[in-house]
């Protein structure tokens, strides 16, 4: 995205706030992370797969929810705060987010306050650079896939938890939208629950490092973002936070599924809201 002139504030919608924002079009919009069901019920343990066999599957599942969730809507609180050289700049801004499948994204801001500096070029610039993110061609590039990046089993995941998998991610090339780190996925929905992480670039001159920590919420059926906060070090001193709230959401349409033929075999599963 477009760095935006303004001093300190080049840290703006390209930062590693910005970078997550591709990887969350995969899965709070074009592929949410959809709870399975059926007659069964519990937590299935998770079978020995590859980091390969791992990435497939969720693939294979993202599809599948792509085309299954249609439209939905919630709202957001985003929080930013900078502190260091340039002085302390807080804002808060309440923002309605409406999708519709397969690359529509509506955003409406419900109240603001704070510095107009940080809504104008902070967080609107946040939501442009989710818009241009979504497009079918930006997700293709950042998309978790084989194409974009390399896999391998965390140690972490030597945890005993059945319930999940956790994975190493390294991009293939140094884009700004990519980033290294860690993910988590569900052992039955095979769909990412966590994500840990750092751009594979920076993003800006001004960042020095940003980690970024992403969670999601089962939502009725769906597993939708939770919470996000973005951590930043800036050159020159100081220190940007951004969180984003995720509340109020509403399915407003989804395609019916078929329940798992196999309910004891997660390599089975089929999605059915």
């Amino acid at each position: 995205m477009t760095e935006r002139s303004g001093g300190i504030f080049h840290w703006d919608a390209a930062t590693g706030m910005a970078f997550f924002l591709a990887t969350l079009m995969l899965f709070s919009g074009a592929a949410a992370a959809q709870q399975e069901q059926g007659d069964w019920s519990g937590t299935i343990s998770k079978l020995s797969l590859t980091a390969d066999e791992i990435i497939s599957r969720l693939q294979e599942r993202n599809h599948e929810r792509e085309e299954a969730l249609r439209e939905f809507k919630g709202t957001r609180v985003y929080r930013v705060q900078y502190h260091g050289f340039f002085g302390t700049h807080e804002a808060e801004a309440v923002v309605r987010y409406k999708y519709v499948s397969p690359n529509t994204r509506e955003f409406t801001v419900l109240s603001q306050s704070g510095s107009k500096f940080v809504i104008d070029h902070v967080i609107i610039g946040l939501l442009s650079a989710e818009k241009e993110a979504g497009t079918q061609d930006n997700r293709q590039r950042t998309a978790l896939s084989t194409a974009n990046y390399n896999f391998a089993l965390a140690d972490s995941d030597a945890d005993g938890d059945q319930s999940q998998y956790v994975l190493s991610v390294v991009p293939k090339t140094d884009n700004k939208f990519l980033y290294r780190g860690k993910i988590w996925i569900d052992a039955n929905d095979f769909a990412v629950t966590q994500i840990e992480a750092e751009p594979a670039k920076s993003p800006s001159f001004w960042v020095k490092r940003s980690e970024v920590c992403h969670r999601y919420k089962k939502v009725a059926d769906f597993w939708l973002p939770a919470e996000n906060t973005t951590d930043s070090s800036i050159r020159m001193g100081g220190h940007a936070l951004l969180s984003i709230e995720y509340k109020n959401y509403e399915i407003i349409g989804a395609v019916p599924r078929n329940p798992p033929e196999h309910p004891g075999d997660n390599s089975t599963l089929q999605s059915r809201p």
